[in-house]
């Protein structure tokens, strides 16, 4: 029997001795080296280069780029070796796009998502600047936002990319100067925001000063009153209560006189020396944008199925009654309502028919039927008609 099998003098057997050996083998095991997957997720980690396995633990002075065509982060120095000779294919394993060093930079947010979403954004919105007030309703501004936002998610899920790529292409050739337009404007905006804001911070420590150099004037201002008190008093001249009311009486009016010389010496600054202008005086710069100023359409005109074509009576006034039996019975009878007849039409109908030939003159006519037709006319008309022209027609009419 073995040693192990005689451990602490108990006797084993034989699977007892294989149960010890396994236990062992598992203790080797969890205290080997980490595996492949754990090497793999180590140099996963955002302070390893995928590319060289670079740590920043060994080079705290390390910096990643990236690169907005595939946004693969790599160290500064794999870039340099890599791309300083012109353009080359991204080293990260299955991507093979082709990338140039002067597009790499620094990472601005930690997530990448973010930073490729917020690239996308600024591009699109590169092309599509129109401005709130181009347009005339809100909803024709809402829908245009709706299609900026539908190409974007198009980019940023890689949905239909190359139909929405021609769609930018097409919107920057087609408003080409309105989109230098709007980013002149935007610029000279930025530009106007920046020293607009400036202004407002050297204005705030300008009246910060000004706040504490009051504070320290009202204060001098009450300890000079106080002690002027105090000397009256000691002097004995006059009722002490008296002189303890004139003497508050005189700080605060003191201090009433100095804060309005303040406040419009202040005032009077501030207007002289706003280059923005001011809405007290009249030449302030501050507009509101919004929609295009529109002119009140006029209200739509009731529908007319005649196009403007009116009956007109001439000879007769149409009234709401005739008194007649069957009128009496057309109107009382359900068989002739019951379809949705109205006499008012039979009223309408027989006048028109009663009044209609009152402007027909019959001698009128007749004398003009007894007048001789114009045959070459009529003749020429045919011979046009039949694709033979005018030329055929004779001097009395004929064909020839």
């Amino acid at each position: 029997m073995t040693r192990a099998a005689q451990r602490n003098g108990v006797p084993r057997g034989p699977g007892e001795e294989d149960g010890e050996l396994h236990t062992q083998l598992q203790t080797l095991r969890l205290s080997a080296p980490p595996s492949q997957a754990s090497a793999n997720a180590a140099s996963s980690s955002p302070d390893i280069c995928p590319v060289c396995k670079s740590s920043r633990y060994l080079n705290p002075n390390m910096r990643f780029l990236v690169n907005p065509e595939c946004y693969h982060k790599m160290c500064e120095s794999c870039v340099d070796r890599i791309f300083s000779q012109g353009p080359a294919p991204c080293p990260v394993a299955g991507c093979g796009r082709t990338l140039r060093k002067q597009r790499f930079r620094k990472q601005t947010f930690g997530d990448i998502h973010i930073e490729r979403e917020v690239d996308i954004r600024r591009r699109v919105a590169q092309v599509f600047n129109r401005r709130q007030d181009e347009f005339t309703t809100l909803l024709d501004y809402n829908n245009y936002l709706e299609e900026v936002e539908t190409l974007t998610f198009n980019l940023l899920n890689r949905v239909d990319v190359p139909a929405t790529e021609a769609a930018l292409a097409a919107h920057a050739s087609q408003n080409a100067s309105s989109i230098t337009r709007n980013a002149s404007l935007q610029t000279q905006e930025s530009a106007s925001l920046e020293a607009r804001q400036a202004f407002e911070r050297e204005q705030a420590r300008f009246r910060r000063e000004a706040a504490r150099r009051e504070e320290d004037d009202e204060r001098r201002e009450v300890e000079e009153g106080k002690q002027d008190i105090l000397n009256r008093l000691a002097s004995g001249a006059g009722d002490p209560d008296a002189i303890a009311k004139e003497g508050q009486r005189v700080i605060l009016k003191k201090s009433t006189a100095r804060r309005t010389a303040a406040e419009k010496a202040r005032q009077q600054q501030s207007q002289s020396s706003d280059p923005f202008g001011n809405p007290d005086n009249g030449a302030s710069s501050f507009t509101i944008k919004g929609l295009k100023p529109t002119v009140v359409a006029e209200p739509e005109k009731l529908y007319d199925p005649f196009g403007g074509v009116h009956e007109m009576r001439d000879y007769y006034v149409l009234q709401d009654y005739y008194e007649h039996p069957w009128l009496d019975n057309a109107r009382t009878d359900p068989q002739i309502t019951a379809g949705g007849y109205d006499v008012h039409e039979y009223y309408a109908r027989t006048m028109l028919e009663a009044f209609a030939g009152l402007g027909c003159f019959i001698g009128e006519e007749i004398a003009g039927r007894d007048l001789p037709a114009d045959k070459s006319v009529a003749t020429a008309a045919a011979a046009a008609a039949g694709g033979g022209g005018g030329d055929g027609v004779g001097p009395g009419g004929d064909v020839l």
